[in-house]
């Protein structure tokens, strides 16, 4: 189970997002006012809150939904789960439909600390099912697929 830290969005791609606390997900759209969102398979971000602590040891003052993330949880090492995987927050579902992504211009963050997170640790989601996600909610994995024997 995973704890939500933060829920931001922007009004811009490219930007950093602004925790606003709380957001209404809209099935197969993503978040309200977030300009990720639409027709596609990336309309929810999420980004693990440990990854980001182990970022900030390392000396970056950076503020949530500075990677661009809409979800910060706590709880979760995204990377590590399979496509397909599914999770529940009230009456929110998503689907993970993508782990970590190219970045093709360097962010301000990179250009600060020569690295960003979010290429490697962030994941992407569509939103199956709509609903209301605020600070402090439980997310859950409600379906996880099976992975091959290796």
């Amino acid at each position: 189970m995973g704890n939500v830290i933060a829920v931001c969005v922007s009004p811009e791609k490219g930007t950093q997002k602004t925790n606003v606390h709380t957001a209404r997900f809209l099935e197969d759209w993503g978040i309200e006012n977030d300009a990720h969102a639409g027709k596609w398979h990336r309309q929810v971000s999420l980004l693990s809150h440990d990854r980001v602590e182990e970022f900030r040891a390392r000396g970056a003052r950076v503020d949530d939904g500075a990677f661009g993330e809409n979800l910060v949880v706590a709880g979760f090492d995204f990377k590590t789960l399979p496509i397909g995987t599914r999770f529940r927050c009230n009456d929110v579902e998503l689907e993970l439909t993508q782990v970590g992504k190219q970045c093709h211009a360097h962010c301000e963050i990179y250009k600060v600390m020569g690295d960003c997170i979010m290429p490697r640790e962030g994941v992407f989601t569509r939103v199956l099912h709509g609903g209301t996600i605020s600070e402090g909610d439980q997310l859950t994995i409600s379906y996880l697929p099976e992975t091959p024997q290796q």
